[in-house]
């Protein structure tokens, strides 16, 4: 006979199971239809005809920034639709299909139940990032080739030597899909979990799915003005000050450490060491808001 294994949390099959059964539960929610609308957006920016600041052997650099622009941007908008909004639905839906009393009435622990949920939302992010991030870099590498053809004529033309030729071509490929754009998506995602974790956080005492919306886009629009309002109130304060500010650091998450993703788009290289504290940072705030969504998760009566 079968010893019964003891029911201790962080069991890494049953979060599986629990993250498999939300991110299903989303899928037929037809949450993917927006990447149809971006499929659009990408393609139409591939077709603009803006007017152009570049001199007329780097014609066409414009049009790659506003293909990565408009894809990034769309990126950024959608996954933080998604983050708040998705993670929101979550646990309301299953109080309403009674799916949580069926879930808590067996041997399941809540953090194990509260992480499937995140794992659940931040798979369909990762899924959805991956499927944009494809169709960017396939329009903007067939319209880089068409830039780098361009440009060969047209240097070719003015009687430019090999070596300005390679130069220009250099500098064009660095606007096309390199990996450091591959970095900004990846930030992109990184931004979106920390918001995942946030709207997880409000939902665990709130049932309603409106004001986990309000109350998250509220917490965007916050932290991407927080390193100054922090500066504003604790930036001459002494020892006080630093804790004032690790405070408010802690409860409302600082988004502008993710600003690198418009200097990237510019052609900027992604230090390694900034990507580092991007990703600690996330994990910082990953540990903070799961605790406590976990810690107001226990002690809820259903």
């Amino acid at each position: 006979m079968s010893k019964a294994l003891p029911n201790r949390p962080l069991n890494p099959r049953r979060i599986g199971v629990l993250a498999y059964h939300a991110f299903t539960q989303l899928v037929r929610m037809k949450v993917f239809y927006f990447l149809a609308i971006f499929a659009v957006i990408v393609i139409g920016a591939n077709f603009l005809e803006l007017p152009t600041h570049a001199a007329p052997e780097a014609a066409g650099v414009d049009v790659l920034y506003a293909i990565k622009n408009t894809s990034i941007g769309c990126m950024s908008i959608f996954s933080i639709v998604i983050a708040i909004v998705a993670t929101g639905l979550l646990l309301p839906k299953d109080v309403e299909d009674r799916t949580l009393y069926t879930i808590l009435a067996k041997p399941v622990p809540r953090l194990d139940y509260l992480l499937g949920k995140l794992l659940g939302v931040t798979s369909l992010i990762f899924v959805s990032m991956l499927a944009m991030d494809l169709l960017m870099t396939g329009v903007l590498a067939l319209r880089m080739n068409s830039v780098l053809d361009e440009q060969t004529l047209r240097l070719q033309s003015f009687g430019a030597g090999p070596d300005v030729i390679a130069a220009q071509l250099s500098e064009t490929r660095a606007l096309g899909p390199t990996w450091n754009l591959q970095g900004a998506v990846f930030v992109v995602f990184l931004r979106s979990v920390v918001l995942a974790c946030i709207a997880l956080l409000l939902s665990t005492f709130s049932t309603s799915t409106l004001f986990t919306a309000i109350v998250g886009f509220l917490v965007v629009f916050i932290g991407f003005f927080q390193a100054d309002a922090r500066e504003m109130y604790f930036g001459d304060a002494g020892v006080l000050g630093k804790i004032g500010s690790g405070a408010m650091t802690t409860i409302l998450p600082d988004l502008q450490i993710f600003n690198v993703i418009d200097a990237i788009i510019e052609g900027k290289p992604l230090e390694a060491l900034d990507l580092l504290k991007i990703t600690g940072a996330t994990f910082f705030y990953f540990l903070v808001y799961t605790f406590c969504s976990w810690m107001i998760f226990a002690r809820k009566e259903f």
